[in-house]
């Protein structure tokens, strides 16, 4: 049978086609609600080879102990981190005392049916919401960096989470989609902001004056943008966030004061880093450092391995330009990538760990 001649077949499978590009043309258009509807109808396509396959997630339950008190996470959603979000989602729920509890809400850039049917798939009782983050809202306000991924539109999404997620999210967890967390996630959750609109861990030890320029220090007005607070380096890739105090504060346009005047003179090199820094860094919540353990990832340039520092950890993040799923492919991984590698549920063939 020649599918290109239509008029010699008058079979129903080419009806059924019809269909299905009738759908794929109105899925830009999407709703969450809709598409779940087509899920659990059976109308499920296998996603595309450039999109990975995963192997299904067990069943997380709740303990007898649980209330219903949700705790709500969010996530950027990208086909080309989404093997570090379906690794992270597992390493959640696996150490959860209360599964169930968790709501994800993932900010994605575009409509993308695959994605979203590789998460349901791969969690199906997963309690979740996706939001599209308009990419024009940062186009013309993001400065290149010192890394072409740090200038991503979905790499800003998180000052713009307050007027995304529903007003009912009083409280959230930002993650980035290169970490795992290997303690209970509501120990987290339950940190006693004492009225700070976000709390993180503080790396004082860090060098602050290396995430501004010369430009900045030098500039009489620009110097003194922190004086009365003891400033300090925070990654942005793990906040609790106060969604209410957030919005009443207007710190989203706060952030983006300091991106426009970024665009009219360089003060700073990384990308939606620093102005986080400007707004936030010596008035928020500090956290306990292994909430954090950053920079796993290598440096920004580079990449090249680092080890774990001393003490306790919750939560191992691969921030850096390495990616811990790339260097095991690439068969270079480094040696916290076996770390990682225990809640990767891409489905190989063969695990590239059978090889070493």
């Amino acid at each position: 049978m020649a599918l290109g001649n239509s008029s010699a077949c008058s079979c129903p499978f080419l009806g059924l086609l019809s269909f299905f590009f009738l759908f794929f043309l109105l899925s830009n258009h999407y709703h969450a609600t809709a598409t779940s509807n087509l899920v659990r109808r059976g109308m499920v396509r296998k996603p595309r080879r450039d999109i990975p396959m995963f192997r299904e997630a067990p069943e997380f339950r709740n303990g007898e102990s649980c209330k219903r008190d949700r705790i709500h996470i969010s996530m950027t959603l990208d086909s080309n981190y989404l093997r570090g979000t379906m690794a992270a989602v597992l390493s959640i729920l696996q150490h959860s005392s209360c599964p169930e509890n968790i709501e994800f809400h993932f900010l994605w850039a575009r409509f993308n049916l695959q994605v979203f049917l590789s998460i349901r798939s791969t969690f199906p009782d997963l309690k979740f919401k996706v939001y599209r983050f308009e990419s024009n809202r940062v186009r013309g306000k993001i400065s290149k960096s010192i890394r072409q991924a740090l200038d991503q539109p979905l790499n800003y999404a998180r000052i713009y989470l307050s007027g995304i997620i529903p007003g009912y999210v009083k409280r959230v967890i930002y993650l980035d989609s290169d970490i795992v967390v290997v303690n209970d996630i509501a120990k987290l959750w339950e940190v006693d902001l004492q009225g700070k609109v976000l709390a993180a861990p503080e790396y004082c030890h860090a060098n602050f004056t290396d995430y501004f320029t010369d430009l900045f220090w030098n500039d009489p007005e620009l110097s003194r943008t922190f004086e009365g607070r003891k400033p300090c380096y925070f990654n942005t890739g793990v906040m609790v966030m106060d969604v209410e105090k957030w919005r009443e504060g207007k710190y989203t346009e706060k952030v983006e004061g300091w991106m426009a005047v970024q665009k009219q003179k360089r003060i700073y090199r990384l990308g939606s880093l620093p102005p986080f820094l400007l707004v936030l860094s010596g008035e928020l919540k500090s956290v306990d450092h292994k909430w954090n353990q950053h920079g796993l990832g290598g440096d920004n340039v580079q990449g090249k391995c680092r080890s774990l520092h001393p003490g306790p950890i919750s939560l191992l993040h691969w921030s850096g330009k390495g990616k811990p799923w790339l260097r095991l492919d690439s068969r270079r991984p480094c040696s916290v990538d076996y770390l990682w590698a225990t809640y990767d549920l891409y489905r190989h063939t063969t695990h590239p760990l059978e090889d070493y």
